[in-house]
């Protein structure tokens, strides 16, 4: 395996801490949350997609539009409430950033990126970033799904 192939398999089995959670997340679970004011699960799912889709488009610079509505001053206001659609925004922010990583070749992973988000950084720890991301989220799920409440 060269570097682009090792790399993409570590992503792919870091995203399992997502995507083993999706098949039993049902509707009625998307506006779970912790507490009135945290994120709920509908939010949170948008979120993940968003910010892979921006990292494939930003710092892998595949030729995308990504949206920003749950970055910055986007606010969870309930508004994720389709479990179908979400699963699939997820499915294809899956397929542009494994499409994204596939496009690096091996020996341009050392190399350095600027990004406004997160400052200096090589593609490599970029990706590392993308996936601790997806895996912190993943785990607040997690935790939604288990006490959460609507």
């Amino acid at each position: 395996m060269n570097q682009t192939e090792v790399l993409l398999a570590l992503w792919a089995e870091a995203r399992t801490r997502l995507t083993n959670q999706l098949p039993a997340i049902q509707d009625a679970d998307l506006l779970k949350r912790l507490h009135p004011q945290s994120n709920c699960i509908g939010f949170l799912l948008k979120h993940i997609g968003e910010v892979e889709q921006l990292f494939a488009r930003n710092v892998f610079g595949l030729d995308i539009k990504g949206s920003v509505e749950t970055l910055g001053t986007g606010k969870d206001k309930g508004q994720y409430t389709n479990s179908a659609e979400l699963l699939s925004y997820l499915n294809e922010s899956h397929i542009f950033l494994e499409q994204a990583i596939n496009s690096v070749l091996p020996d341009e992973w050392h190399q350095e990126i600027e990004t406004k988000e997160f400052g200096t950084r090589t593609k490599a720890q970029a990706l590392g970033r993308i996936t601790s991301h997806t895996a912190y989220h993943a785990g607040q799920i997690g935790i939604i799904l288990k006490y959460g409440q609507v």
